[in-house]
């Protein structure tokens, strides 16, 4: 196994390699002209970029507080750059002191944000981050701390940030202050996020299609608006009585997932304790009810089970009209469903904290309730398009990428089949809408999904969930190589257990009969011959269109969207 993974690593160090020595023809350095990219030393000291003057670089005063060389969580040195892009963006730098290979990298920052750390997501073994090579930032959208939404409350250009504004001009300054501080701009820009990254990350390629070559958008929040209303609040709310207390509690999740992986692990052809495609599973939590005289541990009660399913099948009005994707859960899953079942009585769960969150303060437009409960939200279809219609500006549904696709952007979506936060349907639907609304042989020639077998959010799971995006996406954009398998792999006490291949979408890994379960050399691309049978028949669907974003500004004290 530590063979394969070393021949991992130097495959990513080899298609890297070839990127940087000879860009291809009609890649984006050979249209404008960029010859092999060599390191680069910078031209100024490292202290001196607190003196650049960045006027008209973006459309407010930037200003640099701070810049030290430093080797903190690097492993090379590197000028730590901080600043301010009015009125309250704080972005952050490294900058490489020696070796700069031409690359610039921001990264996403996840929840509602609120602070500035570089997070690398699922770059495994890439070498320009892993030598620290790359140029990178990122910034807090607009806002510091407040991780409960107040933060919003009677500040409108902070929601204008957070939804869109931050990373835009975040990459135009990082951008300004890369051509300053090495004499050249970056020859290749990417973007890496995941959750509300992956938001970002999309945004990005929808209303900004030049600030980045590459795009790498894992698990995305795209569906923001309800994910954080109707989902997370549906996830708490399904789960309590008539008194308001929690019907299922945690220590029913290990009977729930052994059943439901008794009854589906082997629909693939392989007992493995992942579900290549959940959606293949047809589990009834009914089998789970209780005996007469059997040990109500064991088993479930009939309200119990009645809320497995409601928590699969996601938010409806009272008379089944879906007010989310037709499965809120994924079978499969059910282990990280803590996120939202709690241990006992009392407990407030991570749903309840981001549903309050954001109803009280970024739900409704120019409108502020911090004494708004879950049970004030309605789950009817009018309730429903009140909602989304005034939060749409914070939403990145559009599935129109034409303007990324013709100047040559790359776009890798991703996302864990078990994810407990997001649901997989949301970037299944919107891959699928950019199919309808561009073609299929155009969406092809840019971007590709991949699905990862019991991966919980951006990490985590009972699946192998480490794996490299960012080496494939880099050879996309500079080679035109498009990517194919990406290798996964999981980790067990600092061991590696288990590889397995992931294919683009719809393709899933087979294994073919020889050799160890756990090794990817042992899978091979198997597309299945029909489509699964789980749609998009829920009112929200039509959000997923051209056209659907709206755009602020600040007029007297309030947002104003057109």
């Amino acid at each position: 196994m530590r063979a394969k993974r070393w021949t991992t690593a130097l495959a990513c160090a080899v298609a890297i390699l070839s990127a940087t020595l000879s860009p291809a023809a009609g890649s984006p350095a050979a249209a404008h002209g960029r010859g092999p990219l060599g390191a680069i030393a910078p031209v100024m000291d490292c202290a001196a970029v607190t003196g650049l003057d960045l006027t008209g670089v973006t459309d407010a005063p930037v200003t640099i507080t701070s810049a030290v060389v430093s080797t903190a969580g690097a492993p090379a040195p590197y000028c730590a750059v901080q600043g301010t892009i009015a009125p309250a963006n704080t972005f952050v730098m490294r900058l490489p002191v020696q070796g700069w290979t031409q690359r610039y990298l921001q990264t996403g920052c996840g929840g509602l944000c609120g602070s500035s750390n570089i997070n690398y997501t699922q770059a495994d073994g890439c070498a320009p981050i892993t030598d620290g090579t790359i140029a990178s930032a990122t910034t807090d959208m607009g806002h510091q701390g407040r991780p409960d939404g107040s933060w919003a409350a009677g500040n409108p250009q902070a929601l204008i940030d957070f939804a869109y504004r931050g990373v835009h001009v975040t990459a135009q300054v990082a951008k300004a202050v890369i051509q300053r501080f090495y004499g050249r701009s970056p020859a290749y820009s990417y973007f890496d996020g995941c959750s509300d990254g992956g938001r970002e990350a999309l945004m990005e390629a929808q209303r900004y299609p030049g600030d980045f070559d590459g795009i790498a958008a894992g698990a995305p929040a795209n569906d923001l608006v309800v994910q954080n209303t109707f989902h997370h609040a549906w996830n708490v709310l399904a789960n309590r009585d008539a008194a308001g207390n929690p019907i299922l509690l945690a220590g029913k999740l290990p009977l729930i997932h052994s059943a439901v992986m008794a009854a589906c692990d082997g629909i693939d052809g392989l007992v493995d304790g992942q579900l290549d495609d959940p959606r293949d599973c047809r589990f009834d939590p009914g089998r789970l009810a209780c005996r007469p005289a059997q040990d109500p541990a064991t088993c479930l009660s009939t309200a119990e089970a009645g809320v497995v399913r409601r928590l699969h099948d996601g938010a409806t009005t009272a008379d089944g009209v879906r007010l989310e994707q037709e499965i809120a859960h994924e079978w499969g899953s059910e282990l990280d469903w803590t996120l939202f079942v709690p241990a006992a009585p009392g407990q407030t769960t991570f749903s309840e904290n981001i549903a309050l969150s954001f109803l009280r303060y970024l739900a409704y437009r120019n409108v502020a309730d911090p004494a708004y409960q879950l049970s004030d939200l309605q789950f009817t279809v009018e309730s429903f398009r009140r909602t989304v219609r005034t939060s749409d500006y914070l939403a990145a549904t559009d599935p129109d990428l034409s303007r990324f696709a013709r100047r040559g952007g790359k776009l890798v979506l991703w996302h864990g089949w078990s994810d407990q936060h997001i649901t997989p349907q949301s970037t299944l639907e919107y891959y699928d809408a950019m199919r309808r609304t561009m073609g299929g042989r155009t969406v092809d020639g840019f971007a590709r999904l991949y699905l990862f077998p019991g991966m919980a959010h951006c990490a985590g799971g009972l699946g192998p969930d480490r794996f490299d995006v960012m080496s494939p996406l880099m050879a996309w954009v500079e080679r035109d190589t498009a990517p194919s398998r990406l290798v996964v792999s999981r980790v067990e006490n600092g061991a590696v257990t288990r590889t397995r291949p992931v294919f683009p979408y719809p393709a899933v890994a087979r294994y073919d009969g020889t050799g160890s379960i756990d090794d990817a050399a042992n899978f091979v691309s198997y597309t299945p011959r029909r489509p699964s049978t789980v749609g998009y028949d829920w009112l929200g669907h039509n959000l997923y269109t051209h056209g659907y974003q709206a755009t602020c500004r600040v007029v007297n004290g309030r947002l104003v969207c057109d």
